[in-house]
């Protein structure tokens, strides 16, 4: 299981698609449709726990800004003894705010919700249960068409 962790517009979702789409399951709320019924945090359970449950690999895509939001990620990949690993988009306001106003339709988010989960956001730590962490960040001389990224590991 792969956590995501990031500001709105930090690249996560791309970052998937040039590193994950052929072999993990994407799970993002954002995809989700509501239900009458249920809540998108239970839809997204459920889509995690069928995966986890077939051994099927899976990224969640989401801000998980906070140590709440990925706890119950990590509490389901340990039932199914997956391997937790995480990337930290590092919080950079100014970045995800222009890339943001890059984006049209339902992707693009209102600039307040960037600076509420930024003043939210608690870096990950090997405390919370994951097996590996990573720093991620877009580097400098990148493109949005094509992001280059450096990748680098969070040391125990």
């Amino acid at each position: 299981m792969i956590i995501l962790m990031g500001l709105q517009a930090s690249g996560k979702s791309t970052f998937y698609r040039t590193h994950f789409a052929a072999t993990h399951e994407h799970v993002s709320k954002d995809l989700l449709l509501k239900s009458k019924n249920k809540s998108k945090v239970q839809i997204q359970a459920e889509y995690i726990e069928r995966a986890l449950q077939e051994q099927r690999s899976v990224v969640v895509d989401n801000t998980n800004a906070t140590i709440q939001d990925r706890m119950s990620l990590i509490d389901s990949g340990r039932r199914y003894e997956a391997t937790i690993i995480g990337y930290y988009f590092q919080p950079d306001i100014s970045s995800s705010r222009k890339h943001n106003k890059l984006r049209t339709g339902k992707a693009l988010v209102p600039e307040k919700a960037i600076f509420i989960t930024a003043h939210k956001f608690t870096p990950p730590s090997y405390d919370e249960g994951f097996d590996r962490l990573y720093y991620v960040r877009i580097a400098e001389n990148s493109t949005v068409e094509k992001p280059e990224w450096e990748i680098k590991g969070i040391p125990q």
